[in-house]
């Protein structure tokens, strides 16, 4: 294919694309109140678990401006339109990486991207999780004088942060594998560093998770910590088949 061929090609597959996004938001203005239940549950929960007492201040989320309320739930149509057109346009992309990829190198991205995909969830799920118990602990810190009133888009941006935080830090592990696996971080360097790697870990648990509480915090440690160690034992294997494979071509 010429370069024009590949423009044209990008801009139809750009157009299918973004109308998918655009099909996918309308479908999801219709289940908006479903939505926002499900984004606000960490926050009404948190508050349940902070139990106010009759007459004290009760946090809140709150809208500020009059056009505030269609501008979030287009946003959040938007966002949860993103997400359903995701099979259409991630399709689209990889119809226009594929042909220029080897048959192996189309096997192993077919691979990653189907262990990626459970592992990005998983975290995002354990962040939802863990969102109520975060929110109670950030929204304790108000003085008794103040009423905490929070502004749903900024808790909004919020909540997206933290849940998309918890998905990228539960790939490290698999990210490890595939350094290893064009072997540009041996088994044995991961074995030495293993305490640093570990105390690394924690560190970052502390300052990715939104309370920063001990609870939180082991909530995603302990999870990338067992990841880790899965990642370790697989970059071990290939090591070893690495090196048998090296020693058979010097045999022959």
């Amino acid at each position: 294919m010429t370069l024009r061929e590949h423009i044209i090609e990008l801009r139809n597959r750009l157009v299918v694309s973004v109308a998918a996004i655009v099909v996918g938001t309308i479908a999801a203005w219709f289940i908006y109140d479903q939505a926002f239940h499900f984004l606000t549950s960490p926050f009404v929960e948190s508050v349940r678990q902070l139990n106010p007492q009759p007459g004290e201040k009760r946090p809140e989320l709150t809208l500020g401006g009059v056009g505030d309320a269609l501008t979030f739930q287009i946003k959040v149509s938007a966002l949860i339109g993103l997400i359903l057109a995701g099979p259409i346009w991630l399709y689209q992309l990889w119809a226009f990486i594929a042909p220029g990829l080897h048959r192996s190198e189309k096997k192993w991205t077919f691979l990653f991207a189907g262990i990626a995909a459970p592992l990005f969830a998983g975290g995002m799920a354990v962040a939802y999780w863990t969102l109520p118990k975060g929110i109670a602990i950030l929204i304790s810190f108000t003085p008794e004088s103040v009423q905490n009133l929070v502004d749903v888009q900024h808790y909004l941006d919020f909540v997206i942060r933290t849940m998309l935080v918890f998905g990228v830090a539960f790939l490290i592990p698999l990210v490890v594998v595939l350094l290893n696996m064009v072997g540009l971080v041996p088994a044995t360097a991961l074995s030495k560093f293993r305490p640093y790697i570990i105390l690394v870990i924690f560190v970052f648990a502390a300052v990715a998770t939104p309370s920063g509480d001990p609870f939180t915090m082991c909530l995603l440690a302990i999870p990338m910590c067992l990841l880790f160690f899965i990642a370790e034992v697989i970059c071990r294997i290939n090591d070893k088949r690495r090196s048998r494979k090296t020693e058979e071509m010097l045999a022959d």
